[in-house]
């Protein structure tokens, strides 16, 4: 196994404490974020808001930098990517429990590689590929309201249906329409936990990085929305601001294509992300061979990325404890990005992704670490 395997301390707050703390908030009982009792309860989810990234933008937040203290943040968890985090924020478990273990994943039943957030199919069933309770049907069976507030196109999706069951959808499309949507929730319920939903900065990194100036506009369109929403909170009502992960911006010259030599011999799928892929192997394939294109994988990639098999990524707890029925859903093989780099199919040529700058995936701090920004009552 590679030395100096990437790992996080079992003790550091994860974003899979957020919302089950929230609940417990609205319930009056301790949690692990240490959140006062409060009776209405917003966890506001900014796809792709780095804390690294947020750090050196600043003087285009200035709302939010004033809430962002020097440990106002959190471990998102592995693998950095929408479809597992989320999943993660939504049941408060690992990866290696509610089963969605990256972008993309091998269905072992059908033998196909879905994409986890638009690839739903009748070989996976929401209610039971997604294999745990959320904190919004836990809430809604303590008689408290649970919402969901985000754009339209996603309010009948697989994904939603998977990780958001037990809210109720609220479409707007808008970054301050949801917040006007969330504040009517607030008047309306007298208990309540709602989501909210900002996933127009992770568009814009992925199309031109976050870096750019349209990601800086729209974090200042984010700021100013969110510092007049929060000027309405009342005394009963705490605020949570976070991200699923962060995104670091690889050129493309630093993609790293692959698919023609020995590293594929065997490898019938590949599933993961750009910076974090998972190749599952063929059934039957012998031990020798599979050794080879381990060691193919580490000859070439050694230097740039950590080389595991899936047994030592579960050893290592890369994926939280992992349920029997997810095992074979995880890469025979995964290699995560550790430097600046992104590793695309050479069979595929014409890949629309190989177009994104922004990406995310892997280990790296700027991945992994976001921002845990408390307003209203959840400030005391």
């Amino acid at each position: 196994m590679p030395p100096m395997l990437p790992a996080t301390r079992s003790d550091e707050p994860r974003l899979s404490d957020v919302l089950p703390s929230c609940l417990a908030a609205v319930t009056s009982e301790d949690n692990r974020l240490g959140l006062p009792a409060v009776s209405k309860a917003v966890v506001v989810l900014v796809d792709g808001l780095g804390a690294s990234a947020l750090r050196q933008r600043t003087g285009h937040a200035r709302f939010l930098a004033s809430r962002f203290f020097k440990k106002a943040t959190l471990v998102s968890g592995f693998p950095t990517t929408t479809a597992a985090a989320l999943a993660s924020l939504t049941t408060g478990a690992s990866p290696g429990q509610h089963g969605l273990v990256g972008y993309s994943a091998l269905v072992p039943a059908s033998q196909r590689v879905a994409n986890q957030l638009t690839g739903w199919a009748a070989d996976m069933e929401p209610s039971v590929w997604q294999r745990r309770s959320t904190v919004f049907e836990h809430a809604t069976a303590a008689g408290i309201s649970a919402m969901a507030v985000g754009p339209r196109r996603y309010e009948s999706s697989g994904f939603t249906d998977a990780v958001l069951r037990g809210a109720h959808y609220l479409a707007a499309d808008s970054i301050s329409e949801r917040f006007e949507v969330a504040r009517s929730v607030l008047d309306r319920d007298a208990r309540s936990i709602s989501y909210v939903y900002v996933p127009e900065l992770d568009m814009t990194a992925h199309a031109h990085g976050w870096q750019s100036d349209r990601w800086t506009h729209l974090l200042e369109e984010l700021d100013s929305a969110m510092q007049s929403f929060v000027r309405t909170l009342r005394t009963d009502e705490g605020v949570l601001l976070t991200a699923d992960h962060g995104v670091v911006d690889v050129p493309q010259t630093s993609q790293v294509l692959f698919g023609t030599d020995a590293q594929m011999k065997g490898v019938v799928h590949v599933a993961g992300d750009p910076r974090c892929l998972q190749l599952h192997l063929e059934s039957d394939i012998s031990a020798d061979t599979r050794q080879t294109v381990l060691d193919a994988w580490r000859a070439s990639e050694g230097h740039r990325a950590w080389v595991l098999t899936r047994d030592e990524a579960i050893d290592a707890g890369w994926f939280g404890e992992v349920a029997d029925a997810v095992r074979p859903r995880i890469g025979d093989i995964i290699v995560a990005a550790a430097k600046n780099v992104v590793y695309y199919d050479v069979r595929k040529p014409h890949d629309p992704s190989r177009r994104m700058i922004g990406q995310h995936g892997s280990w790296s701090s700027d991945e992994l670490i976001v921002p845990l920004l408390r307003f209203g009552a959840f400030e005391r």
